[in-house]
């Protein structure tokens, strides 16, 4: 039972970085596209995870932490998903403020939290094993609800963690329930899953309050179908946001090909449309992301200062990109929409 009176299990599937939207004049929150976009993820059967990276974390402030997942949390609870789980980045500078966001995000309603080491002291900590280890060890065991570590180099200054220390890390500590590997090191993944996956593993190193196993998470969606071979998880993916019912789908057919072959093909050529759009539109970052949002959904708007927003030239250049074209086309025919 989580602190916040649920038991909601992080499984495996597909979850969505969701974008933290602002009003244009004030930069305030924009909750009702907040809302909406949650809802329109869920429904998808795409998790949703707020105040990540693609959320714009580095920019909210603790109230606006706290404000983003209270309203996901009673828009998915009104709409009958009371049975959706929320993860909520809670890496910051420091320790202390980490495992601080940690209690107040199950507090607030979260179900996990996915935390990743701050870059800012990167020249000191990129080296130090032993500093980067007892960091997660010392959120696992303070925070109230699992904790999942996010590796991402290149939102921590370089900081990238081994399949060593992550295995480490997921032996000695059970509430360290799953990874997010956006290095995109497959041979990564593969060294990881070699050892979690195992049901002799699974079955010893049981995680804290939780059957499933620890969760192996692809940081992009356009290796799905050789991670589910390596024997992960699936993926916590920002092309999830434009395209959540594809990227369900592709890692639905990869699943289902283990136990029936003739499915495969279909799974790579999905796959390779996926992975040509992830590679296009990632390149785009945030501000692309949200204007493919405000063309397919009506809300996506700029992000917030300091970054600036997509050249309107180009962001008509990715929209008509053959690779954004070809998901969409695929979107529209998976969600059963027309247009």
């Amino acid at each position: 039972m989580a602190a916040n009176g649920h038991s909601r299990v992080l499984k495996p599937g597909i979850y969505a970085p969701i974008p933290t939207f602002f009003q244009p004049d004030t930069e305030d929150l924009d909750l009702e596209p907040f809302q909406s976009h949650v809802l329109r993820v869920a429904k998808a059967g795409v998790g949703p995870l707020l105040t990540g990276s693609l959320g714009e974390a580095h920019h909210l402030t603790h109230v606006e932490r706290t404000i983003l997942i209270t309203t996901a949390r009673k828009a998915l609870d009104a709409e009958g998903l009371t049975h959706v789980p929320i993860i909520a980045g809670t890496g910051v500078g420091s320790t202390r403020e980490t495992i601080e966001l940690s209690k107040q995000a199950a507090l607030d309603g979260a179900d996990a939290v996915i935390v990743i080491a701050s870059g800012y002291f990167a020249g000191v900590l990129a080296g130090n094993k032993k500093a980067l280890k007892q960091f997660w060890a010392d959120v696992a065991e303070a925070s109230p609800i699992p904790v999942l570590i996010y590796n991402f180099p290149g939102s921590s200054g370089g900081i990238d963690l081994d399949s060593e220390l992550i295995t480490e890390l997921a032996t000695e500590y059970p509430n360290l329930v799953g990874t997010k590997l956006t290095c995109g090191n497959v041979g990564k993944l593969t060294r990881i899953c070699a050892t979690v996956s195992q049901p002799s593993y699974i079955s010893s190193h049981p995680r804290k309050g939780s059957t499933e196993p620890f969760l192996v998470l692809g940081g992009y969606a356009d290796f799905l179908v050789p991670s589910t071979y390596a024997n992960a998880h699936g993926a916590i993916t920002g092309l999830a946001n434009v395209a959540p019912y594809t990227v369900a789908k592709v890692f639905e057919l990869a699943v289902a090909s283990l136990s029936d072959p003739s499915l495969l093909p279909e799974a790579q050529r999905l796959q390779g449309i996926v992975a040509d759009a992830d590679h296009t539109i990632a390149k785009a970052s945030i501000a692309g992301t949200k204007a493919l949002l405000e063309r397919l959904y009506g809300y996506g708007g700029h992000p917030r200062k300091p970054l600036p927003p997509i050249d309107p030239q180009a962001a008509v250049a990715l929209w008509e990109h053959p690779h954004t074209q070809a998901l969409v086309k695929l979107e529209r025919e998976f969600s059963g929409k027309s247009n």
